[in-house]
């Protein structure tokens, strides 16, 4: 895509205030890093379940020629949910709590660093995947990690402290399930403590549960984690190192169908949607443009 020319710009930053650990005002960043810039821009702060449709006008409204996202993972799906398919280049300002996406791209996590790369960085074409109806950019999964996420959100602390208490809550109280999934000719069959359906390579938390992981290739991949134990958690969670491969496969597709016999947690990009059986998953090919 060619980039656009500094006189052309015109920059919307869509802020999620209750982002992160919520030390820093993002809208008062935002405007005192452009005080002394010619670069024209606006700010919309997000509302309590604000909806696709609203932002989509909002978007529209404001004829910016970049979007970016203040936030998480999440704030940047809500983004990209309402510029999927477009050539509306999207940014990222990290400020959530655990910031995969930036982490995934290198987009720093310092703020006046971030925002230097929204305007000077060079947009780039990733794919996504459609997971029951919902835009997964990042990583999504079911069963342990899905559960870990509903029981961070419901904490009254954030950031890695909140994580980590969230993550031995769920050591202590997971159970794993019964998956099956067909790839190919394949019908696997097993029990799991989550299935990862990976459009990208690491969790937030900085552990890489798809090496082989690429953002801009036509497949996604599947980790099936058939086992773990606290000691292994502990160990993957304090020093980044990969799961033990004897407890974990991984596979390549476009599409695919997960079931479990008993309803699991799911969460996608951060957010968690609910318990669900069923999974279908599909590939979008260059769904979106990235700021990098």
């Amino acid at each position: 895509m060619r980039k656009e020319k500094s006189s052309n710009l015109k920059l919307l930053f869509i802020i999620n205030p209750g982002s992160g650990n919520r030390k820093i005002n993002l809208k008062e960043a935002i405007v005192t890093y452009f005080e002394d810039k010619k670069y024209p821009f606006e700010t919309h702060e997000l509302q309590k379940d604000c909806s696709v449709e609203k932002l989509k006008d909002i978007i529209q409204k404001s004829n910016a020629t970049r979007v970016i996202a203040v936030g998480g993972d999440g704030t940047l799906k809500l983004v990209a949910e309402c510029l999927l398919g477009t050539d509306k280049p999207i940014g990222i300002i990290p400020a959530g709590s655990a910031n995969g996406m930036a982490k995934e791209l290198g987009i720093p996590l310092d703020i006046q660093q971030a925002l230097h790369v929204t305007i000077n960085g060079t947009p780039k074409k990733i794919h996504a995947v459609m997971i029951n109806e919902e835009l997964c950019i990042h990583l999504a999964d079911i069963g342990f990690n899905a559960y870990i996420v509903k029981e961070f959100g419901d904490l009254p602390g954030r950031g890695m402290l909140g994580y980590a208490k969230a993550a031995w809550k769920a050591l202590w109280t997971h159970n794993k399930m019964d998956v099956e999934f067909k790839i190919e000719n394949n019908r696997i069959r097993s029990q799991a403590a989550m299935v990862v359906i990976a459009n990208a390579t690491m969790y937030g938390t900085g552990v890489k549960i798809n090496p082989e992981g690429k953002l801009d290739d036509d497949l996604f991949e599947i980790i099936l984690v058939k086992n773990y134990s606290t000691l292994e958690i502990l160990k993957i969670w304090a020093t980044k190192l990969p799961f033990n491969p004897k407890n974990i496969e991984s596979f390549q597709t476009s599409s695919l169908e997960i079931k479990t016999k008993r309803k699991a947690h799911f969460q996608v990009d951060g957010e968690y949607i609910g318990k669900v059986n069923m999974l279908r998953a599909h590939i979008i090919p260059e769904a979106i443009h990235i700021i990098v």
